[in-house]
């Protein structure tokens, strides 16, 4: 049986105290970023949780160990991994973690992680080789008003593609920067329950609508059907009087609220009939 270092032992065990002393537990991947942005994100990460960098067989050890869904979350370890312990539950997390990467120029060799687009519009190159160069990686400049500009839109890299040094150097000298640095979220746990980032994309703006929406017709709903409940009851009541009142206004039955309205209807149907008696003399 071979020997396994006692530092390994300790470091299984202090993964799984920092899993089990957060609510929330992410499975992040942590390449290619440099070790300034590294220690930026460390210190952002504090005002929420913690960030352990470890070697994945002992996470997954840790996990396994911790035992329930959490064991789930070892299917999502690869690559260069860490588990980012927090106490924001996994949407927050998300939005946490999609705010703090930052863009970063391309070198050359990189895969593109999204469609990267050249726009339409002026540059702030004045007419000179820098045409040429824009030109032969598929660019179409070119050269109006003593100004160099992109003729149209342009989709130079597709996602998936490798990004070549001479388009890295021409996207640069645009100022156009597609590489995103930071932590990428792999899955997350929280009560039992696994996240994997596509649930964990909403539309704020979207989803916040969809619940005012629901709310109004939900509300409509219930007073259509007369249901009382805390948040009808005043508007039942409100409908209840009005009705009760047009009521006894149409059979007139007098009360306390709507004498006054009963006089001032008997008179001006008292006026029509003098007016038709005084048509008819």
């Amino acid at each position: 049986m071979a020997h396994v270092a006692q530092w390994k032992y300790k470091e299984v065990e202090e993964l799984k105290n920092i899993i089990n002393s957060y609510p929330s537990i992410a499975i992040v991947g942590i390449e290619n970023i440099p070790a300034p942005q590294m220690q930026k994100l460390r210190e952002k990460i504090r005002e929420i949780g913690v960030l352990r960098v470890s070697r994945n067989r002992l996470i997954k050890r840790a996990l396994e160990e911790c035992g329930g869904e959490l064991s789930k979350l070892a299917k999502a370890i690869s690559g260069q991994t860490g588990i980012l312990a927090a106490k924001e539950n996994p949407f927050k997390l998300y939005k946490f973690i999609k705010a703090s990467r930052t863009k970063a120029p391309a070198k050359g060799g990189e895969i593109a992680q999204s469609d990267i687009e050249i726009k339409a519009g002026e540059t702030p190159f004045k007419p000179g080789p820098i045409v040429g160069e824009l030109q032969k990686v598929g660019i179409p400049a070119a050269i109006e008003g003593g100004k160099v500009v992109i003729k149209k839109d342009k989709v130079l890299v597709r996602a998936g593609e490798t990004i070549s040094k001479e388009i890295a150097q021409a996207l640069t000298r645009l100022e156009i920067y597609p590489i995103e640095i930071g932590l990428n979220l792999r899955a997350v746990y929280e009560d039992g329950v696994v996240y994997t980032p596509d649930l964990l994309e909403i539309d704020e703006e979207k989803f916040r609508q969809q619940i005012i929406d629901a709310v109004r017709n939900a509300l409509t709903l219930a007073i259509d059907r007369k249901w009382a409940t805390r948040e009808t009851i005043n508007y039942l009541i409100s409908m209840a009087h009005r009705d009760a009142l047009a009521l006894s206004l149409s059979i007139g039955f007098p009360t306390k609220e709507n004498i006054e309205l009963l006089l001032k209807k008997a008179y001006i149907e008292a006026l029509h009939l003098k007016n038709l008696v005084d048509k008819k003399s």
